[in-house]
């Protein structure tokens, strides 16, 4: 990890007091502090901290510490006005310009940035480029830049959005600024061309743990996808999630499935109508117990902090994009859960997909090192979070909660189930798959292998005692370990590599996951809410109604009115008067006036 360049500034006094008295909260996060005593000081930063580790705090506090006009660069019209919804509800000015205000709003906007009142204005980065506005913030004299998601200016990044290039030039048409870029994913490559790209001087750069302790990680093979992931939702059944998919048809289809099933869920495509998009996205952000089934152009936007559960349908496109989607759950800090699914069939479209890619053969290079690191976190032998935290250069103990620490994932010495595997591969004529190839194993004879005369060669039927599917599998770990390569981009197959043939040969030897390894423990919903917090749930429950309706009648969504975290302290506290529930965590002086005596009532009458 990086350190900071310089030493770290003294925070004024006031920051700890306007981060109780606005924010309701009794200390600052690890990373908050540092990061925020050096944009209050005017430093260039460069601030990389995990989903839910609280960025905005990093611009949101200092904005009211010296209270001049922050500029915040967001992606989405759907979070900038989610943000200043949220900053309003806490007595903080702000305000956004973007294509989807009326008329009398971006009048009234700009009204107050001429009185001098508002401190946070969200803008797109299509919007910033525009010179009238630039010119427009430097005579309004604007404090400093903040740009989130910073890493949508690398073509390194995730998300690569060509508009953040042009953030420079604004930078500078500025008056040159100080910048404070914030991103939760952006390994080396990524930091040095953010920091190329939107500084003129070099910031400071605050790396900060990626480690998510609350969010329980697990993989599986694909085996009848459908059933697995309906299996996970039934145990999270009533809370929130997202479940990502590869396609736009199959987060229809899959949706269908859920609902069908009993679950409130709704896909969400970049292909759907806009209207459609923002009834949806509005639907999860308000609503409990509501399921997303989308692309990844789901999320980005999404400022829900109770999100429990975050599934892949299909292999997420990189290490990073695994990172960043499954940081969508537990943003509160609550325990949440993940469960990716893989196959054979997403390994082998990333690889080909990069093959066909228009780029250098040194960036094919480091996009193919990316892609088995993906790889190898889908088949991993030890610690998922440590394997994660290790592609970031963090080290760390094993956790003892993801599947592999909890014994559901089993390995054994497959060196010669390899060596069978191998041998139908090269006695076939190294040109076939793996469903073709399991057969040739199980002795499965089929008008092909009869064709193809492969009934005669020496490795038909020396795998009859594993059934078909724990063949494939054993062909996709080869492959995913690198024993194995694509043998056509046109029609794909098998051939061996060096590492595939010293195996074969029995110059080395591999681990291979056991199919009959046991699976997750079946727990039932209330194991499963328990699992949250051990709190009276009666009384939460009275809680979450109120919440439900004050922000029904207020037009917002509910954690707006209190995210969850705040409810459990309230109902392990029970606080009986309005000094007491001033202790509680997330609430501030104006939510204290606001809802505080409901809440007091709604604690009485359920004592």
């Amino acid at each position: 990890m990086n350190a900071p360049l310089t030493k770290i500034p003294p925070l004024p006094a006031r920051a700890r007091e306007l981060l109780k008295s606005v924010f309701g909260y009794e200390d600052f996060r690890p990373g908050q502090e540092q990061a925020i005593a050096r944009v209050v000081a005017g430093q260039p930063l460069l601030a990389v901290m995990p989903t839910g580790s609280g960025k905005s705090m990093c611009y949101q506090l200092p904005a009211l510490i010296d209270g001049g006009l922050t500029v915040v660069v967001s992606p989405l019209i759907a979070l900038m006005r989610d943000q200043v919804s949220q900053m309003r509800s806490l007595g903080i000015a702000a305000a956004t310009l973007n294509s989807m205000n009326e008329q009398a709003e971006s009048d009234d906007t700009w009204t107050q940035l001429r009185a001098g009142d508002i401190r946070l204005l969200f803008v797109s980065p299509e919007r910033l480029a525009m010179d009238g506005l630039q010119n427009a913030l430097r005579r309004l004299g604007v404090r400093r830049l903040a740009i989130d998601e910073a890493h949508c200016v690398s073509e390194w990044g995730h998300d690569f959005r060509p508009e953040y290039r042009d953030i420079r030039r604004a930078v500078e048409n500025l008056g040159n600024v100080p910048v404070l870029a914030l991103t939760a994913t952006a390994d080396h490559n990524t930091r040095a061309d953010i920091v190329e790209r939107l500084f003129g001087t070099p910031p400071e750069i605050i790396v900060h743990s990626f480690d998510r302790p609350n969010l329980d990680l697990a993989f599986a093979a694909k085996d009848q996808p459908r059933k697995q992931l309906s299996s996970f939702l039934d145990r999270h059944r009533g809370q929130n999630g997202i479940v990502y998919c590869a396609s736009r048809a199959r987060t229809e289809s899959l949706a269908d499935y859920f609902q069908r099933n009993g679950h409130e869920a709704f896909c969400y495509h970049a292909g759907m109508d806009q209207r459609d998009r923002n009834r949806n996205q509005d639907r999860f952000l308000r609503e409990d117990g509501v399921v997303a089934v989308a692309t990844v152009a789901f999320g980005m936007g999404i400022n829900k902090p109770d999100v429990r559960f975050v599934c892949h349908a299909d292999m997420p496109s990189s290490v990073e994009s695994y990172y960043q989607e499954i940081g969508r759950a537990g943003r509160d800090g609550l325990p949440a859960h993940t469960l990716t699914l893989y196959g054979l069939d997403d390994m082998a479209l990333r690889r080909r997909q990069i093959d066909e890619r228009d780029i250098g053969e040194e960036r094919k290079r480091i996009e193919m090192r990316r892609l088995d690191a993906l790889i190898g976190l889908c088949e991993a032998s030890s610690c998922r979070r440590q394997t994660l935290l290790a592609y970031f250069d963090e080290a760390a103990e094993p956790c003892g909660r993801c599947d592999v620490c909890q014994g559901r994932v089993k390995l054994y010495d497959g060196t010669i189930d390899a060596q069978k595997a191998l041998s139908a591969v090269v006695r076939t004529g190294q040109r076939f798959g793996a469903a073709y190839l399991a057969d040739i194993l199980t002795g499965q004879t089929s008008d092909q292998v009869t064709r193809n005369g492969h009934e005669a060669i020496k490795t038909f039927g020396v795998g009859r005692d594993r059934p078909k599917q724990v063949w494939t599998g054993v062909y996709r770990q080869l492959f995913a370990a690198g024993a194995l390569a694509t043998a056509s981009e046109e029609f794909g197959g098998f051939c061996l590599t060096e590492k595939g043939d010293d195996i074969l040969r029995g110059r080395a030897t591999i681990s291979l996951r056991d199919a009959a390894a046991p699976k997750e423990r079946s727990r039932s919903r209330t194991a499963a809410a328990r699992e949250v917090v051990d709190v009276d749930e009666a009384l939460l429950a009275a809680l979450k109604k109120l919440r439900r309706e004050i922000a029904r009648d207020e037009g917002v969504a509910a954690f707006m009115v209190f995210p969850d975290r705040t409810l459990i302290d309230m109902a392990e506290k029970r606080p009986a008067t309005l000094d007491d529930m001033a202790l509680v965590h997330g609430v501030g002086d104006r939510k204290l006036k606001r809802y505080g005596d409901a809440f007091l009532e709604a604690i009485a009458g359920a004592s």
